[in-house]
């Protein structure tokens, strides 16, 4: 594997080369509308192929694809609010995706800024991996509704716009339904990029969405790019499940519960999502986390 193949590789992992065919549409963010999406996905939420209350869709544009995870989640609303609305706790959540290297929470003109370093799939130098800054936004919080957006201008290898959305609005029984959504823009680079890693890393690499049926009747599932941003758009949900798991653990054990539930439910999709053990994981995160308190 070239160089340049093994950095996109990197990017991709990460969802850094994934662009939101919705990205361009003005959509309306509400509680009313979140709560309208629930109703909506209510029949598939109880029968899916993730045995949870768990939705993940995906398209693709000209120039991007998009990813969204609907979830209900049995957390009440103002413990998953009070979780989800600071910079410094997204940090916590992105590192335990095996491609964020590195994340700091600083203050800027913008305001409040995510430092985040992309690397690959290993334990690395901070000086090879590709620096992100998002401008970190609570968009909306009432008592019942959430909006947080993380919004990166540029990335690697001709991306741009990069967003990730959070929605989050209270709902029966005292749980939470939560919306995360991701956008990025790509320029003439950025989709020579893609096909090459397309053909090479990521030739046999797989999302979720069932696509048909393989001759011995086991689903085929998309690949391609819709195939990549749904892999990272379940890694995201999972890291911020993670999260949200390890609240009721005693501060100094958050840390290894959130890796360990990160990774046990990701080993749950071992076609879409298996990259390392366990044990590896564990070690490299570690060290990952320790560098990021420094």
């Amino acid at each position: 594997m070239s160089a340049l193949a093994g950095r996109i590789a990197g990017c991709l992992a990460a969802g850094l080369l994934a662009a939101s065919a919705h990205a361009g549409n003005a959509e309306v963010h509400s509680a009313g509308g979140l709560l309208a999406k629930f109703t909506e996905l209510r029949s598939r939420l109880s029968d899916n192929q993730f045995h949870k209350p768990l939705y993940l869709h995906s398209s693709e544009s000209p120039d991007g694809v998009a990813g969204d995870v609907y979830a209900l989640i049995d957390h009440r609303f103002a413990t998953a609010a009070a979780a989800l609305n600071n910079p410094g706790d997204w940090c916590e959540i992105l590192i335990l995706h095996i491609n964020t290297k590195y994340c700091r929470a600083t203050t800027g003109s913008q305001g409040s800024v995510l430092n985040v370093s992309i690397g690959k799939k290993h334990h690395q130098p901070l000086n090879l991996a590709h620096r992100v800054e998002f401008v970190y936004r609570v968009a909306a919080q009432t008592p019942n509704y959430l909006l947080v957006t993380l919004h990166a201008a540029q990335g690697p290898l001709s991306t741009r716009d990069y967003r990730i959305v959070l929605e989050a609005v209270e709902a029966d029984g005292g749980r939470t339904f939560i919306h995360v959504s991701y956008s990025y823009g790509f320029g003439a680079v950025g989709r020579l990029a893609m096909q090459l890693y397309l053909a090479t890393i990521g030739r046999s690499k797989v999302g979720f969405t069932v696509a048909g049926a393989q001759a011995d009747g086991r689903p085929l599932y998309i690949g391609g790019t819709r195939g990549m941003v749904e892999r990272n758009t379940m890694r995201y949900y999972l890291a911020i499940e993670a999260t949200l798991g390890a609240l009721s653990t005693p501060p100094q054990a958050r840390l290894e519960k959130r890796l360990r539930d990160w990774f046990s439910a990701a080993e749950r999709y071992p076609r879409q999502l298996h990259e390392m053990e366990q044990g590896e994981y564990l070690v490299m995160k570690r060290k990952e986390y320790l560098r990021q308190q420094a």
